[in-house]
């Protein structure tokens, strides 16, 4: 294992999953700063982060974390804490906004790429729940919306009879302060129709060009821009967290796949 790897309990071995100290730099100035009152912070954010981590990627549950971790009702404290205060999605959000400027592009982006996924749930939880008749999915959906390197804009989660359409249409509402230079959008055959490009019109403005981008063959092709959000879903693919839904909650959900997200451009970012 790299040297470079630290942790702040030197007397526990390294788990792949853990930052280096160039990631953890990269990180640790974007976290929420201790409150300057009351009793000072005993925990060790780096290693709530690495504990964090480690659940996504493993996919074991909070209780079964290794015991050189903080304590497993600590560290998921911490994880429902951040996704209240919206830590999660501000940090991804930082990190984006970082790896675009060192591509020498702009923040907002010009295209944009929207599409879904149905995965089951171990078993029915919470009211939000269905069925995806076309995927035969018993359980969620999870809507995504990236730039054209691939990089999440916003994450919904929905019951997996949810349409496609009003998934994106939300995403595209709840971050339309960060689409002002959008002109194109793209998507399957599941966001077609007329109803769908004016509401997204509506929500950016008349400029953005609406494309349906269809698979003419049965068998396999590359299509244009549609694989930039089919390779996306591919590396939440890499974290076993995300295979099912675990949670009970879709706004757990939704701050696991952020949680994700960071990892992988924090990596990025440090190479």
């Amino acid at each position: 294992m790299s040297q470079l790897l630290t942790v702040a309990n030197p007397t526990r071995k390294l788990y792949p999953s853990d930052m280096s100290d160039a990631e953890w730099a990269l990180i640790e100035p974007k976290l929420p700063a201790p409150k300057g009152f009351g009793h000072p912070r005993e925990v060790d954010l780096r290693e709530i982060l690495n504990a964090i981590f480690y659940v996504q990627r493993s996919g074991y549950p909070w209780e079964m974390l290794p015991h050189d971790f903080p304590p497993h009702s600590t560290v998921y404290k911490y994880f429902c804490k951040w996704q209240r205060r919206g830590i999660w999605q501000a940090l991804h959000d930082d990190l984006r906004a970082d790896i675009r400027a060192g591509m020498h592009r702009n923040p907002d982006p010009s295209v944009v790429i929207a599409d879904s996924q149905s995965v089951k749930t171990t078993e029915k939880k919470g009211a939000v729940y269905g069925f995806d008749g076309g995927k035969k999915v018993k359980g969620r959906k999870r809507h995504i919306v990236v730039d054209s390197q691939g990089f999440v804009l916003g994450v919904l989660v929905t019951e997996a009879n949810m349409s496609e359409c009003l998934g994106a249409v939300v995403i595209f509402d709840n971050v339309r302060e960060r689409l002002s230079k959008l002109e194109g959008g793209y998507g399957d055959q599941g966001y077609s129709g007329e109803h769908f490009a004016r509401a997204i019109r509506e929500v950016c403005g008349e400029q953005v060009r609406v494309e349906v981008i269809k698979r003419n063959a049965k068998e396999f092709e590359v299509l244009p821009k549609r694989w930039i959000v089919e390779r996306t879903f591919g590396w939440l693919n890499r974290y076993r967290r995300l295979s099912k839904d675990y949670e009970v909650y879709t706004e757990l959900r939704e701050a696991m796949i952020y949680g994700a997200l960071i990892r992988l451009m924090v990596k990025w970012a440090a190479a």
